[in-house]
Order: structure tokens, then C-alpha cells, then sequence
């Protein structure tokens, strides 16, 4: 240890040891050792989009717990650290900052400088500029630069061990070509094609929405009672519905099976009221007899159960809807003259226009019956949208996941089943969700800042594009981006022409690409070597929410490429609550940044509350457990600093501790009981049970603090054997408690190992329990329980009659059992010590353990428990000193 005699200190901690990490390439990986040698982890990209809130630092100080424990049990890990910074969430971010929006029919403006907000308020109302495709791409990649340098800042502030020269971005050039070349094989084996269909769309977006991007959200709206009159002249049928401004584009009307009111007409036809169009009653057993009058309204598209209906029972398609969320302008060709007639009065409005203009004309026709009736009902909105999602037909791209695919779905159960998930219970997740698929997996989106479809399309002579015979892009040339690039045999000149080409204008879905980390992370086809050394990966470690997409879909990506799982095992954590155990987010409003409580508590005590959280298990914040982290890491200086002080090189004492210097019954002790809990954190670690190894490490380090090192610090002063082996059996605890305590506490556990040690401590070797058992001899972990308990009573004592620890005690009385009081003979001479304890006298106490765990005594009052509390303490205090 250093000779300054400054008293230890937490400030400045991060920034120290992240400089001299960094510098001397400390989580550096070292790429010479062999697959077996290797833990390699597929870590979350985390979205560039705005600030890294605590949900996110908290399952990422889990995952840094383990790896910094894989590292010193001997793997060498490859931990590298992405960014997610393409897709809706960065184009959102720059429209908002810079105040721009993307028109692709615009030309390049080079040089182009668009300022970013500096006041939200005032520039609330600033007039939204329209900017090329280009010129807009140049705004993302220029803003993700600066928000990725402030994510990074977050994650060396709370001691992330990732290596910093293995990052990537899910939008540069490495990823865009893995990505591209993925799609492509995808596209050779047939797993992945275009299809027009009804797809899901957001009206705001301007994009389509995949099956794992839904949410249902309560929405106010209210049930249509609807007189659909027979075309045969029978009575007319009531049809409740929500969505009366889709009657134009209503197909049929569908009733259960069973259903006696309706099944003997099925077959027979229904004219739509206002609009006159006649509709066949169908029957299908998803129609809910329990559900308004029983029979519904098939419209194309109103939702997810009319795409089933319509395919199902092979019903015509009439789409009203543009993909503006507004009706068509021209007037839709399957109206008779008398609907026909109405429709200027429709044509271009949204859908709430519509919506009031429909009920007045139902309502002049008659057609309305009673009132409207409001109600509360789940609506599928995108998961970051405002509006609910409307259905409209296009042509998308897509990637069978086994939705139409049995043996696919069941390949990919099986897959799961072959993961150690931690905790088992979140598989169950994942197979509810494969289980539940009902589309394939839409990847495409019509946004600009992703990845490029690598794929051109040929014109006609007339202009038209032909899609079914597609121009692919060679693997040796990607990343490319078909629209700025022309495809072989082609000049830019012919873009848009007759008899020339177009590029495809989607972009692949975020996850479609972040579905690829394994293989973007190791590798793949980029560089062989690594690959072979990290591929399949040990550990993806991730969020509950996230297991529909990025779980499963990064599954998918590697059964279908690989035929195998991209790792051994997943770790899930739990869902970061508000202090009201309400879940963080930021649509709630209670979003808390680490910057601050990293100032407060320090990284460690943020670190030592998040590692408190067990895989799965949902965590509130805890500002009171952060503080006690902190006093963790504080406590660890000063407890370091302090064995340190008590001999010339308490390095040599350790080693020579090693080659037997422990000879005294007590410093044996707590090694065997140090010994046993290096046992369980190890067990729990390799379990990734992170959480239970910081809760036994902590018990026995506070526990080593108050009893032993009191105990025997008298003692180490000396230079007698007695004092050799104190020092010995301090200096090996110490170096063995640091260690543990570095996955949670790395800041501090790397500044109490500078003290005394060459090399970082998160490179030296995990503690070894047997090698702690071969110090230990016959030691019995009893000698030590005894004597520390026997000086907490002598502390009570002092306690309630308010004096010092250091009054004397005249005459110590003991009463207990025959082996303890023996135990308790091995350690007296600490004791008194400690204690300052003048005369000791015991009484054994002759008794037999009973069933219950309890000593009945045979000729004692007050006896032993099974625990170690000692029977009988008395300790007669010297009078105080006259004044």
C-alpha cells in the first residue's frame, strides 16, 4: 500500500480506473485462445435514441457482474457493445431536434446545415423544413454519432467491462452487408418473399407494423346498430359495429356455425344500407355469438379477424383506405349508382370525418336503429404509435417464422428447450409466442434510415415495374443502396425510365437486422477466425418485453442460416419499477437517468443495488439500498487500508499464509468459513445466480469486519508466530473478499487492489475454495462463532451501561456447553484481547441436542441454541474511575 496516510475516498473512482482500464486494454479480448477457452456474450445494442434511462443500466450491470466473474474464473470473454441506431426511433429523434421531415423527390443539397434545437419551448412552433433523402440521412448519422458518444460516457461512468474496440452500429457498413447478404440467402432458400397483402399500417409512420410490434390499448369508441336488409325480402338483419365508416368496403356478414338465429340463411344475400351493395351471409366459427347481435360486419380491412375471414372464405377485396388513413378520392368501382352518389361527399376525408358523415346518412335512411352506445375496447395500436393502426393493402417483405410453417413452429420450440434460460420460467414466454404466430414475419418498412432491400426491379416498356423478376444484388458488392446505386448493366441515367429500372424504396425492419448480433458481433463471413472462436455465443442477456422479437427472431436468424442456437444460455431481467412499483417508461413519465444517482451513490452503490436483482424478478428503485452499496465500497477502503497497515508487505504475509503460516485456531476458522462461502458464490455464479453470490459474499465480509478483524487485530500488531499468522490469515481473507466483492464493487475492489498489488484485479483469478481448505487443517468454523459472540455480549454490556469499548472487564463468566467452551479455549487469548477482559471463568453445561435443534440443559437455566448464541454471558465491567 501507498504510504499517504489521506483517508480513503469513493470521488473520482470512475474516472480513474476507466482511463487506466482503457489504457492498459484491461477487458481487452484476446482473440489467440481457443473456442473452448472463450465466454462470449451477445450484448443488447441498446436504441440510440435519447437518453439511457435506469431500466436500461439495470440489466446491464447484471450481465457486467457475470462477465467480470467469467473473466477471472478464467474465460476469456468476448464482450463487445453495439448500437441500434437505425429505424423509426432515430428518424423520430432527428425530425424532432433538427426540425425536419424527408421528401424524397427533393435533390441533394450539399452542405446542407440544419441547427438543433436548443429550446423545445421556443422552438415549439419553428416551421418543419422538408429536406431530401439524402440530405436526411446525413442529419441521422450526424445526430446517432453524438448520442453514441453520450451512451458510451454512461456506460464506462457504471463500469461496463465490454471490450471498446469491438463495437459496431446497426446502420454502418459491416452490419448494413450482413444484414443484406442474410436477406439474400433468406431469398435463395425460399424463406424469405414479397407479398401483397392486407398488412397492418400506421397512418403517422407512414409504415408497416409487424405481429411483435402490437400493443392493445383501451380506446373509447362505441357500438353502430346497423339494418342490413334481406335481398329476398325477409326480415332485415341487425349487425352491431364499431367501424361504420368502413360499410363501404364491407364484403359479407358473418355468424357462428351454431348459431340457430342465423345459420339456416347462410348462403343467402344482404344489401348494405346508404351504399346498396349486396353481401353474402357466411358463416365462420370465429364469429362470437355472445358479441353485439351475433353476427359482424367483414370489412377489408378492419382489423387482424377480417384478414382471417377473408382469406378463409375466399371473400373480394374493397379498400377504401389510402395509406394517409383517408378515404380514396375516386370513387370505388364496386358501388351501384345510388352509393356511388354519396361518395363526394366521403372522397379524401379521415376516418372520423367519415365516420359522423356515414351515421347521418344511416340516420336519414333509417338504417341506424336506437342510439349509439359508447363503449371501452382494446384496440391494436403500434407500440410507438398514437393512433390505432388501420389495414391497408401493399406489397411487403416477409421471412417465414413458422406462423404456416408446423414443423418450423416446432423446430423452433425444440430450439428453445435446448436454451438454459435463466430464470426457466421465461421460456414459457417464448413458446406461448411461437405458439401464437399467425403471420409471418413482416420485415420491410417505407422509413428511410435502415438498412436497403438490395434489390432493383426492371420497367417495361410502358414504365411499369416487374416484381416478379427481381434484380438481386451480388454478395460481393454489398453494402448497397439501391436507391442511389444503379444495378450492374445499368446507368443511373435509366433510373425511372421505360425499359429501365427502379430501386426498392423499404428499408428492413430494425430487428431484422439487430436479429443478426451473433453474426454481426463474431463475424460472420467478415472474419473467420473470430467466428470460430465466438459462434454460437455463451450468453444473450436481455428484457422480458424483448423476447417476442429480438429473442425469437435472433433464433429464427440462426436456425435458418446456421441450424443451430445462437447461444447456451439467456438470461432474462426482471422489469425496472418506479419507488410506486410501477413499471419505468418513458410514455409513464418516471424515467430515471444514472447520471445523477452515479454522482449521489457513486457507480458501485448503483451497481450493488441493481445486482441485488435477480433474473426476472421485477426490482423497485432503492435510493436507501444504493446508500448502503455505497457504505459497502466505503467500507472495503477503509477495512483494506487498515489490514494493509497492520504489517511491511502484507503481500508476502498472504503467500506465506499459503505455505502454512495460518497456525492458530481461529485464523484457520475463518478461512474454512471463507472457504465455504467462495463454495456457494461460485456455485451461484456458474448457476447465474449473480444476486445470491453478492448476498453471501456481503453477509461474510460485513461478519469478517465486526468479529474477526476485531478479534485478532491485537494480535497481528506483533511479529511472534502468533502475530505471522493474523496477518497471514487477514492478508489471504482480503485478497479472497476484494475479489469477490470486484463483479459488483469494481471501482472500488480495483482501488483497495492497487494498494497492495501488481495488475488489475478484474485479470487476477477468481479465489479458489480449495485452496483456502488446504490452510484450514481441522479447523472448525465453531471457534470463531464462539468467540464472536462471546464479544457481542461483552459489547452489549458496555453498551447498556454506556461505556467505552475499551473499559475493562473485570471478570468474564461463561456457561455453555463442553465443546464450545473448548472451541472457545482456542480463541480466549483474542478475546480478552479485544474485550479487554481481565479474568475469564466458564462453566460447562452438560446437556444433549434435542430433536427440535435446541440444548436441553440438565443443570442450567439459560442454555445453547443450535445457532452458536452462547448460553450464559456475564461480564462484570471495572468501575468507573473516580473524577
Amino acid at each position: 500500500m501507498t504510504a499517504e496516510s489521506v483517508k480513503p475516498s469513493l470521488d473520482g473512482l470512475e474516472a480513474k480506473w476507466d482511463a487506466v482500464w482503457q489504457e492498459s486494454g484491461t477487458y481487452r479480448f484476446d482473440r489467440t485462445k481457443d473456442r473452448a477457452e472463450v465466454y462470449s456474450i451477445d450484448t443488447p445494442p441498446p436504441t440510440v435514441s435519447g437518453e439511457l434511462h435506469l431500466g436500461s443500466v439495470f440489466g446491464y450491470v447484471q450481465v457486467d457482474s457475470m462477465a467480470r466473474y467469467m473473466r477471472m474464473s478464467g474465460r476469456e470473454v468476448f464482450y463487445p457493445m453495439g448500437w441500434d441506431d437505425n429505424g423509426l426511433p432515430t428518424e423520430r429523434r432527428v425530425q424532432n431536434v433538427y426540425g425536419v421531415r424527408c421528401d424524397p423527390a427533393l435533390p441533394y443539397e450539399p452542405g446542407l446545415v440544419v441547427e438543433a434545437k436548443t429550446d423545445s419551448k421556443a422552438d415549439k412552433n419553428r416551421d418543419v423544413r422538408m429536406v431530401s433523402r439524402a440530405n436526411f440521412l446525413e442529419l441521422c448519422h450526424e445526430l446517432t454519432a453524438i448520442d453514441e458518444v453520450a451512451f458510451e460516457k454512461v456506460w464506462r461512468d457504471v463500469g461496463l467491462s465490454v471490450d471498446w474496440g469491438l463495437t459496431y452500429a446497426t446502420i454502418d457498413d459491416r452490419c448494413r452487408r450482413v444484414a443484406q447478404r442474410a436477406f439474400l440467402r433468406n431469398l435463395q432458400r425460399g424463406e424469405a418473399y414479397a407479398s401483397e397483402a392486407p398488412t397492418l399500417w400506421d397512418v403517422d409512420f407512414q409504415t408497416a407494423v409487424a405481429q411483435a410490434e402490437l400493443v392493445d390499448r383501451d380506446t373509447a369508441s362505441a357500438y353502430h346498430k346497423l339494418a342490413f336488409v334481406r335481398a329476398d325480402g325477409g326480415p332485415a338483419i341487425e349487425v352491431d359495429t364499431t367501424r361504420p365508416e368502413l360499410l363501404p368496403a364491407c364484403v359479407a356478414i358473418v355468424a357462428h356455425p351454431e348459431d340457430p338465429r342465423y345459420k339456416d340463411i347462410a348462403g343467402s344475400e344482404v344489401v348494405t344500407p346508404v351504399f346498396g351493395v349486396r353481401v353474402p351471409i357466411v358463416l365462420h366459427p370465429l364469429a362470437d355469438p355472445d358479441k353485439g347481435t351475433g353476427i359482424a360486419m367483414v370489412c377489408t380491412f378492419r382489423d387482424t379477424t377480417d384478414i382471417i375471414w377473408w382469406r378463409e372464405l375466399d371473400l373480394p377485396t374493397r379498400s377504401i383506405l389510402r395509406r394517409d388513413g383517408r378515404l380514396l378520392e375516386e370513387t370505388p368501382e364496386w358501388l351501384p349508382e345510388s352509393g356511388a352518389s354519396v361518395w363526394p361527399d366521403l372522397a379524401g376525408s379521415n376516418t372520423k370525418q367519415a365516420r359522423r358523415k356515414i351515421v347521418e346518412l344511416l340516420t336519414e335512411a333509417g338504417a341506424l336503429i336506437g342510439d349509439i352506445r359508447p363503449i371501452q375496447h382494446p384496440v391494436k395500436y403500434y407500440e410507438k404509435g398514437d393512433r390505432p393502426l388501420e389495414i391497408v393493402t401493399s406489397r411487403q417483405w416477409y421471412i417465414r417464422n413458422g406462423a404456416r410453417d408446423t414443423d418450423r413452429a416446432e423446430a423452433l420450440i425444440a430450439a428453445g428447450r435446448r436454451l438454459d434460460w435463466h430464470p426457466d420460467f421465461m421460456r414459457v414466454r417464448y413458446e406461448h409466442w411461437v405458439g401464437g404466430l399467425n403471420t409471418d414475419w413482416l420485415i420491410s418498412r417505407q422509413r428511410h434510415f435502415g438498412v436497403p432491400f438490395p434489390v432493383w426491379y426492371r420497367l417495361d416498356p410502358s414504365g411499369e415495374p416487374t416484381f416478379a423478376d427481381p434484380i438481386l444484388a451480388d454478395e460481393a458488392s454489398l453494402p448497397v443502396d439501391p436507391q442511389g446505386q444503379p444495378p450492374a448493366g445499368f446507368t443511373e441515367a435509366q433510373r425511372g425510365q421505360p425499359n429501365g429500372f427502379i430501386g426498392d424504396s423499404d428499408v428492413m425492419d430494425t430487428w431484422a437486422t439487430s436479429s443478426l448480433t451473433p453474426q454481426i458481433a463474431c463475424g460472420w463471413e467478415e472474419d473467420d477466425d473470430l467466428f470460430a472462436r465466438t459462434f454460437p455465443m455463451d450468453l444473450r442477456p436481455q428484457g422480458p418485453e424483448i423476447i417476442r422479437t429480438w429473442l425469437f427472431s435472433t433464433m429464427l436468424r440462426s436456425q435458418l442460416e446456421h441450424g443451430t442456437e445462437p447461444w447456451a444460455n439467456t438470461s432474462i431481467n426482471g422489469w425496472i419499477l418506479d419507488p410506486d412499483r410501477k413499471k419505468m417508461s418513458k410514455s409513464s413519465g418516471n424515467v430515471v437517468t444514472p447520471a445523477a444517482l452515479v454522482d449521489e451513490h457513486g457507480a458501485d452503490g448503483l451497481r450493488y443495488w441493481a445486482c441485488h436483482g435477480a433474473p426476472g424478478i421485477d426490482t423497485a428503485i432503492d435510493y436507501a439500498q444504493m446508500k448502503v452499496g455505497r457504505r459497502l465500497a466505503l467500507k472495503l477502503l477503509n477495512a483494506s487500508k487498515f489490514v494493509l497497515g497492520l504489517g511491511d508487505d502484507m503481500s508476502a504475509a498472504a503467500a506465506a499464509g499459503m505455505q502454512g503460516a495460518v497456525t492458530e485456531a481461529i485464523d484457520r476458522a475463518v478461512l474454512a468459513k471463507l472457504a465455504g462461502v467462495v463454495a456457494e458464490a461460485t456455485t451461484a455464479f456458474e448457476g447465474y445466480q449473480y444476486q445470491r453470490a453478492l448476498e453471501r459474499t456481503e453477509t461474510f465480509f460485513w461478519n469478517f469486519c465486526d468479529d474477526y478483524l476485531e478479534l485478532v487485530k491485537l494480535r497481528a500488531y506483533g511479529n511472534d508466530e502468533g502475530a505471522r499468522s493474523a496477518q497471514a490469515g487477514l492478508a489471504i481473507a482480503l485478497s479472497t473478499l476484494q475479489r469477490m466483492l470486484a463483479p459488483f464493487l469494481p471501482f472500488a475492489a480495483e482501488e483497495a487492489w492497487s494498494w497492495w498489488q501488481v495488475g488489475s484485479i478484474h485479470r487476477a483469478p477468481w479465489p479458489s475454495s480449495s485452496e483456502l481448505f488446504g490452510q484450514t487443517g481441522d479447523a472448525t468454523a465453531e471457534v470463531l462463532d464462539v468467540a464472536a459472540s462471546v464479544l457481542t455480549e461483552i459489547r452489549k454490556a458496555k453498551s447498556a451501561a454506556k461505556r467505552g469499548m475499551v473499559t475493562p472487564v473485570d471478570r468474564l463468566v461463561l456457561t455453555d456447553t463442553a465443546d464450545r467452551l473448548a472451541a472457545f479455549g482456542l480463541a480466549e487469548g483474542d478475546v480478552r484481547r479485544a474485550g479487554v477482559v481481565a479474568v475469564v471463568e466458564v462453566v460447562e453445561v452438560v446437556g444433549v441436542v434435542g430433536v427440535d435443534g435446541t440444548v436441553d440443559a440438565v443443570a442450567a437455566a439459560e442454555v445453547a441454541t443450535a445457532e452458536g448464541v452462547a448460553a450464559t454471558v456475564t461480564v462484570e465491567l471495572q468501575a468507573p474511575v473516580a473524577t
